[in-house]
This record gives structure tokens, sequence and C-alpha cells, in this order.
């Protein structure tokens, strides 16, 4: 135990570093001189829907249309940071998982959720090396795997372990930031990683390793969810509405043709695919569901997924996720 509480020492003060790191652009997503309305949101990288809207300008074309263009800020990564931004006032949207974003709105709600992609049951799961003994749920116990706190990694062990009847305290749980993970598992320090498809597909292609189990194994209830900063929801409903439709109709168009979604921006370096790192990746986003509205199954799985976290202590009582859930089909009749 005397490790797990130095390494998620680690953990917390390197997160506080990416917190302070993230300084606001004091848009306030107000409008310019000019009337836009300026909508902040975190990099895509090199591969998705968005990063092609944004090569190709169709996602810009799509919100000038409303009066509206996009400030790109930071990348994309683990939504802890983000949640905090978004309170903050330093975003105005950004995509996370419904276990990250409910273990942030249960500290403070300062963002709402307009849209779900439904779980990821071939990119996200518990990751262990081919070499590895451990060959079943069943295995993990008196082992440590490394999770990020209270978000997608940390469900998705709970989740595996709950339905293999494996007790939660049979196993340690090790905290840290994905980016410190892998180097923890290469060195063995750890026995397993749960983690998501934006460093699983790395690790499965280049570093010796395979899926104990995915989401779909587990039966994950771990939607992605798109959360908007309350203030800019009640100021630019037709902006959002707007976004989620140009995402929703390029999702659609990127799970047939995953291809054309991969190295946007370029070919080389260390967020372009190549190999086997591609064949997974078009593999992950070809089985994607295309963002969509929040309906009334999705509402259910939500509360299922706080009430989980709730049994399993990683919040104080389950939270209720509906208040903080936006028909975004409605907005634009605002």
């Amino acid at each position: 135990m005397t490790v797990t509480r130095v390494l998620a020492l680690a953990a917390a003060v390197a997160l506080t570093a990416v917190v302070s790191a993230c300084s606001s652009t004091g848009s306030d997503g107000a409008k310019s001189a000019t009337g836009t309305v300026t909508v902040r949101i975190p990099d895509p990288g090199n591969s998705g829907a968005l990063a092609l809207g944004k090569k190709d300008g169709s996602l810009d074309a799509a919100l000038a249309k409303v009066g509206a263009k996009v400030q790109w800020t930071g990348s994309a990564g683990p939504f802890a940071p983000a949640a905090q931004e978004l309170d903050n006032n330093e975003l105005d949207l950004a995509e996370g998982s419904i276990t990250s974003a409910v273990a942030a709105l249960a500290q403070k709600a300062g963002f709402g959720l307009f849209a779900a992609v439904a779980p990821d049951a071939v990119g996200e799961g518990i990751l262990v090396k081919d070499s590895s003994p451990i060959k079943s749920v069943a295995d993990l116990a008196g082992r440590k795997v490394v999770v990020w706190h209270g978000g997608s990694s940390e469900y998705l062990l709970l989740r595996a372990l709950a339905r293999n009847n494996v007790p939660a305290d049979a196993v340690t749980r090790v905290y840290l930031q994905p980016g410190q993970s892998a180097a923890v598992l290469h060195s063995g320090q750890v026995d397993a990683w749960a983690t998501w498809a934006t460093y699983s597909v790395s690790e499965r292609a280049n570093a010796g390793e395979h899926f104990l189990v995915n989401g779909g194994d587990i039966g994950s209830q771990n939607y992605a969810v798109w959360a908007a900063r309350n203030e800019f929801v009640q100021q630019h409903p037709a902006v959002v509405k707007a976004f989620y439709d140009y995402l929703h109709q390029a999702e659609q168009q990127q799970a047939a043709h995953p291809e054309n979604y991969l190295n946007v921006f370029h070919t080389s370096g260390p967020d372009a695919f190549e190999g086997r790192q591609r064949d997974l990746e078009i593999e992950f986003l070809k089985a994607g569901k295309p963002t969509s509205a929040i309906t009334t199954t999705d509402k259910a799985a939500f509360a299922e997924v706080s009430k989980f976290f709730a049994d399993q202590k990683v919040l104080d009582g389950a939270f209720d996720v509906e208040p903080h859930l936006v028909d975004v089909g409605a907005l634009a009749d605002r």
C-alpha cells in the first residue's frame, strides 16, 4: 500500500501541474466586435472527425452559419482536467466519459451533457503483457493494476472484478495519470493497466500487450459524452446545436470510411498511425457509433454507472445525473 500512496501522490501533483498550465483564453464564449461567437474546444490532434473538419474547413463552415468559430485550446485528453477548465471558464465544449463526468459533476456542476456515444466494446479494457501469467480476471487477485482515479479505467477494473465475483479489495489500485501508466506497466511495477483506446491501441500494437478483457466482455456502460459549459449553452444554444449536428453527421461518415480520418495532418510522428497500430485504429473507428442525442436508455445507463460508483465507494453516494442533461434537439427552439 505504501507504493500505491506514493504513486497516487505523484499523480495528484502531476494533475495539479496540468491544470495549472491551462490558462484561460479570455474569450468567455463572448461575441467579438464583428458579432462572431468563439467556441473553445480541445484540439483533436491527428485523427477523427473533428481533425478532418479542422483541416478541410467544414467545421468552420458549419459554425459560421450560426455566427460562430472555433478556437482550439490545448489538446484532447483525460476529462478530469477538461472538466476543471469548463468549470473555470477556460473551455466551452469537451468530450469525456460518463464515468469521469459523473465524478466531476458530483464535485462541481459547472457543465451539462448534451450528447453521447455508445460504450466502446473494442478499444478499452484491461491490458496485460503478452508474457503475463494472468489469464483471467480472477488472476488479478493479489495483483496491482494502474488506473486513473474516478474515470474510465477505474470503472473498467471495478466492473470486470464485479462481473467475475472478485472482491474489489483483492486488487491493489495504483492511481496514476494515463501518460505515466505505460512506463509503470512496462517496468513491471504493476501487473495490468485499465485504459481506453487513446492509449490501448499503441500499447497493443507496439508494446507486446493484449486485453485481458475489453469493454464488450464486461458489459461496459462507459459511454463517451460531450459536455458544454452551462453559461455557454444558455447564451449560445444554436452554436451547441450546430456543433452537435456537424459531429453527428461527420462521425457517421467516419465509421463508414475510417481510413480517411487517420493521419489527417501528418503521416509520421508520435501521433501518426502506421502498421498494426493503424489497423487497430481502423477497427476501433469502424466499430464506433456516432455522437447522438441522449436517449431514455442512455439516461438509465448513466444512473446505473453513478450507482455503481457509489456502491464501489468511488463516490460518496449515488449522484443524480439527469438534472445536468441537455436536450440537444430542443436547443434549436431557444
